[in-house]
């Protein structure tokens, strides 16, 4: 269902894939939108390695959500910050492209335990984000995304 690596000599390990999605901190989600356009944010996450599923905040109304509503198949894409080879001048950088389906968690108990975690990456101590969560947590809507597919890849940019 879906595609092989073109460039397969550049793919990357399932490992060097989950890595990336452990610690960087930033993607963009697609999603159908609109009259079947594309629609692509910028967006934080956090992957749960044990579940394997990656995990996304948002409010509980909008053009995400509805665009979910409609087609909850998206794909997700993130990339590390790269190197360079000593006196090169190019970056080589390795992105992970993931392709699933999102479900709308409804659960609150579940909801709370997944954006504890996703505030934890990014919050300085855990005690701002309790009290984040005491603020905003009732009227956050928490997305999980079930990975079909996902691939990796280490490019130079030159």
């Amino acid at each position: 269902m879906f595609r092989k690596m073109r460039r397969f000599k550049q793919q990357v390990s399932n490992e060097e894939c989950i890595q990336i999605l452990k610690e960087e901190k930033r993607g963009v989600l697609s999603m159908i939108g609109e009259n079947g356009y594309p629609y692509g944010i910028p967006i934080n996450f956090y992957y749960d390695e044990e579940a394997g599923k990656i995990y996304f905040h948002c409010a509980k109304e909008g053009h995400k959500i509805d665009a979910l509503r409609k087609d909850n198949r998206v794909s997700f894409c993130t990339h590390n910050t790269g190197f360079q080879k000593e006196g090169d001048w190019a970056w080589n950088v390795t992105s992970v492209v993931v392709f699933g389906t999102i479900t709308l968690v409804e659960d609150k108990e579940k909801t709370y335990e997944h954006v504890r975690k996703l505030g934890l990456k990014y919050h300085p101590t855990a005690e701002s984000v309790e009290e984040e969560m005491k603020k905003a947590a009732a009227r956050v809507q928490l997305l999980e995304l079930s990975i079909e597919h996902m691939t990796g890849k280490l490019v130079n940019e030159s």
